[in-house]
């Protein structure tokens, strides 16, 4: 019973993990505008994702943009992009097998030891894309630090990190935590004797 807890635990913080990821990867406030130097006060907020970039007026106006061209864009966007998406498909995939090895469902039969290997499969998938997730989160965020830490970089033209990728990183590490839970589903081997255990004659036997 509580193998079967702990892997409905696995699979929910799993499936919130993967909404985390798919609503990252969609909002475009990956990075915004840093407010330094000169640029402390400005009427218009830069936010850029991996899909768009949209620049937000003081009056509550938004204007976004779909990049034109893949080709023009950084390798570390192009990578980012690759291993969300990567990540995305993954994870889900795992939830699908988990559905079928988990305690509380039907789908994998009746056989424990074969659901608890199909759950334990299961969990080092969605590891794998949590993990491409990961992965890509902190790429993204060191090429950010490194262009606003470059002396060679405008003052006006330097990022943070948006919401975004804290929405992303977190539902990465949700991921993580429920395909580890998912993975302590390995099936235990019970111990059986080797050789039949005799019984002492009973006493009908000898009537």
């Amino acid at each position: 019973m509580a193998n079967s807890g702990l892997q409905i635990l696995g699979f929910a913080l799993s499936l919130i993990g993967l909404i985390g990821l798919i609503i990252g990867t969609i909002l475009p406030q990956w990075k915004m505008s840093a407010y330094v130097g000169d640029n402390i006060i400005t009427a218009i907020a830069m936010y850029e994702g991996l899909w768009m970039s949209c620049a937000f007026q003081s009056t509550g106006q938004i204007q976004c943009k779909v990049y034109d061209s893949i080709l023009q864009l950084n390798s570390a966007l192009q990578a980012t992009r690759a291993l969300m998406i990567v990540g995305i498909i993954v994870t889900a995939a795992g939830l699908g097998v988990a559905c079928m090895g988990m305690k509380c469902t039907n789908c994998g039969g009746d056989d424990k030891t074969r659901k608890s290997r199909i759950a334990m499969a299961a969990g080092i998938i969605i590891l794998i894309g949590s993990l491409c997730a990961i992965i890509a989160c902190s790429w993204y965020a060191h090429d950010i630090i490194q262009a606003f830490y470059n002396p060679f970089t405008p003052v006006n033209t330097k990022y943070e990190f948006g919401s975004a990728i804290f929405i992303a990183w977190a539902g990465s590490f949700l991921a993580v935590v429920g395909g580890g839970m998912l993975s302590a589903s390995c099936p235990r081997g019970k111990s059986t004797p080797k050789y039949p255990i005799s019984r002492p004659p009973s006493s009908k036997e000898y009537v």
